[in-house]
Formats: C-alpha cells, structure tokens, sequence
C-alpha cells in the first residue's frame, strides 16, 4: 500500500501553495479518489479493529439496497462507488487471538478491493442463505447491526432487512445480534492522523471562500442582499468542484428595534435584507471535500462612510464570544458526557457573568456527525441519549454556540455566533485551521497611509 500519511503530505503542501487566498488548489476527481480510498483502507486497518474490540463485537454486518443506504455504508463503499448496489452486504469479523480483521462482501459484485464477495450465487442462489451459511460458518459471539433508538447515523439496517436476517438465522445466533451503536458512531467519529493533515485545508478553503464572501467583491452596500450573498457563496462552492452540506444563511444584526430571536436566527430568517454600512454580518456556511464536511460561522461589519475600522463596542462582544469558546473546550475531557460538558461551561459562563448559549455538535463524515452532542440551542438543560454519549479521543467537533451581548449604542442585546471546527486529541482541543478572532470588515481595511 502507497503511504497514506506521505500522500497526504503532498496533498496538504501543494493546496497551501495556492497563488492567492481565494484560489487553493482544488485535487482532481481522480486524485480525491486515490485519497479516499487509501483512507478507507488505513481506516480498515486501524480505526476499526479498534472500535470492535473496544465495543466487544467480533461481527459487523452492514445491509442496504441501492437508494436505500445505511448511512454508515457510503463511508465503506470505494471512491467510484456512488450508492449501494441490489443487496449490499459488508461483513468485518475479528477472528481473534490477535489476528487481523477480515472484511468481505456478501453481494452480488465485490465491493472495491476490501470488501470482496464470498457469495457464489451459481452454488448458493439465495444470498440471505449464504450470509447465515457463512455467520454459523464464522461463528462470532456477538453480530452487531446497525440498530439505534438514540443516532440515526447507527440505525440504519431497515425493518425489512432486520425481519429477513433474523428470518434466515437459528435461534442460537438471532440471541447473538445486538446493536452495533458504538462500533457505527466510533467508526464514523474517529479521525486518523491522514485526515487530519488535509483537514486542516480544507476548512481553509472554507474560511477563503466565506472571506470573500464577505467583501467588497461581492457586496455593494444598499444593493446586495443577503440572499445574494447566499447564492453567491451556492455558485462558488460549485465553481471551486464541492458540494454545499446544507443552504448557507447569512443574516444581518443591526442598530434597529428588531431584537434576536433564536427560531427566527435559525428558521425564519428574512432573506431579502438589503445590506447597508454599519451592519453586523453572519455567515453560516459548509462544504463537503474528500468525504469530510466543514461547519463555520462567521462574523463581518459593513464600515459606514468615515469608519476605517470595526467600532470597539462589537470588538468588545466579539471577545466575549471568543471567551464562551475557550470556557467550552477548556472542558473537553475524555470520558466526560457531552451533557457534562454542557453543565460545566454554562455553570463557568454563568460565574463570569457571560449569557452563552451552546449548541455544539461532532462533525467529520457527516455536517452534524456521529459523537456527543453538547447542547441544542432550545435544550441548555442537556440532550438525553446523544448528550449522554462520552467524548472519545481523535475526534472532531464543530464549536458552535452564541454569547448573548447588551450594546448600549444600539440599545438592545445582540448575539456573537460563532462556529468553528476542532479537533480533540485526547487532551487539547485545537482549532483545524484557527478561528475568527476579529470581526471582517467591509471593505477590508486599508492601511493608514493609503486614504484621508
């Protein structure tokens, strides 16, 4: 096997040696698929072993059908792969006695080079009856299945599928199935030290795009909406070869009797605001690249004709938003609950008199990811199930969260939202690619020398 983390090197030097910041280096769709698939092979080998033998589940038995898929089985299938094909059955089996894991397919066609076929459909026509033949044949302890009542991502086996496969077993192995929700989540949670190096591009990608989003390249104060600005930010990911997670939003907070309103801020936003100077500008934005998605926002001040730079009193609240983050991650501590975490940041938030508000989520494979959530905006007393979840080393979070702010000079309360993807170590929480630490302006400032 080609060297995962040299490639990945290679990859990460040649984005970063971009001509400008709003044009890295995008690979082509033959090269994402090399990398892809070298992760998934180095994940095989390494990540999965051991979230199985953590969980204490010798079998994994993953089952979907084309436009039917578990959501853990697009993150096993090859890079050309777009969908499940017929029946698609993925087996991993840990055999034991510090032997190497076996994956093998059940399927009609192997699914690429780690996952090939034992079924001989000539020998044994019915597939459900060959996946029994080769299970009493492996005789595993327990069959793990991805069946959950608390995270979609691990519940992805259908009724249908469920009724055949215990159909087809002996009442000696249906008593072995068991729900495989900790072997899903700590699969698709866990990131490897390869990923980690091309993260860290591309979520500077996203943070290029989203600045210049919010400049004066796309924005004329008095003409430009924000839901031009969001079409805007729609047209370049696809320009730049990526796709869009979720629609961006960006909204406006300004002097004016409107006061926050969290539904509103995230469901009924208006989305034809003309933007004018002295406006507070917020992005929230994602793409997905190489399989992994970003989460960001972000925060830009529309100058009024005069100012040359963001007034002091939203650099103030800016901090305090800052704050609220390290007050966050400062908590991150393995094994804690995410609903732990949650209680001890509001408790310190609330100590040093700072009104935030947390909704922090996992984010990696998917936009909101397998792992602990850590709050919901309408849920600041902890989330049952998902915040109960304990935060594992090697994962990624998106820091998500609002520090509510009174501003005297407009007269009411406004929000600092901000959003940032990190990753958690075990023992530090660092920010993938930093994070906002000054409000943009637009225009960007000049310097002192170049105006009157």
């Amino acid at each position: 096997m080609r060297s995962i983390l040299n490639l990945s090197l290679i990859i990460l030097g040649t984005a970063l040696w971009a001509q400008n910041p709003y044009t890295p280096k995008i690979l082509s769709m033959k090269e994402r698929a090399e990398v892809i698939d070298n992760w998934l092979e180095e994940r095989i080998q390494t990540v999965l072993p051991e979230v199985m033998r953590r969980t204490g589940i010798d079998m994994w038995v993953i089952i979907a059908r084309e436009y039917n898929e578990d959501p853990v089985i697009k993150t096993l299938l090859p890079a050309t792969w777009q969908s499940a094909r017929r029946t698609t059955m993925l087996i991993a089996f840990d055999p034991g006695e510090g032997k190497p894991l076996e994956t093998f397919g059940m399927s009609r066609y192997n699914t690429g080079e780690l996952f090939k076929t034992m079924w001989n459909k000539e020998m044994q026509p019915d597939q459900w009856k060959a996946l029994a033949d080769m299970i009493l044949k492996k005789d595993p302890k327990k069959i793990g299945i991805n069946k959950s009542e608390t995270f979609a991502l691990a519940d992805g086996i259908s009724s249908t599928h469920y009724d055949m496969l215990m159909d087809v077993l002996p009442k000696k192995y249906q008593d072995r199935v068991v729900g495989a929700e900790n072997v899903a989540i700590g699969w698709l949670e866990t990131r490897t030290e390869s990923e980690m190096i091309v993260y860290q591009n591309i979520v500077r990608i996203a943070h290029q795009i989203i600045a210049e989003g919010f400049s004066e390249k796309v924005i004329q104060p008095g003409i430009t909406t924000t839901d031009d600005v969001v079409w805007w930010y729609r047209d370049r990911i696809r320009e730049l070869g990526f796709t869009a997670w979720f629609h961006p939003s960006v909204s406006i907070q300004r002097k004016d009797p409107e006061s926050f309103d969290h539904l509103r801020s995230f469901s009924e936003r208006p989305e034809q605001q003309i933007i004018y100077p002295g406006d507070l500008l917020h992005v929230d934005f994602g793409i997905t690249y190489l399989r992994l998605n970003t989460d960001t926002q972000q925060h830009a001040y529309v100058l009024k004709p005069g100012e040359q730079d963001v007034p002091d009193f939203l650099k103030s609240a800016f901090k305090k938003g800052n704050r609220v983050q390290d007050i966050l991650t400062s908590n991150f501590v393995s094994g804690r609950s995410g609903n732990e975490i949650l209680r001890s940041t509001l408790d310190q938030c609330a100590s040093e008199g700072l009104k935030g508000v947390i909704y922090t989520h996992p984010i990696g494979f998917h936009g909101h990811a397998a792992g602990p959530t850590i709050g919901l905006w309408d849920m600041q007393g902890g989330v049952p199930g998902k915040g109960d979840y304990p935060l594992y080393p090697n994962t990624a979070h998106s820091i998500e969260l609002n520090a509510g702010v009174f501003i005297e000079e407009w007269g009411k309360e406004i929000r600092i939202m901000l959003e940032e993807d990190a990753f958690f170590d075990g023992e530090t929480v660092r920010y993938i690619d930093g994070r906002q630490m000054e409000i943009m302006s637009i225009p960007r400032k000049l310097s002192p020398n170049s105006r009157n």
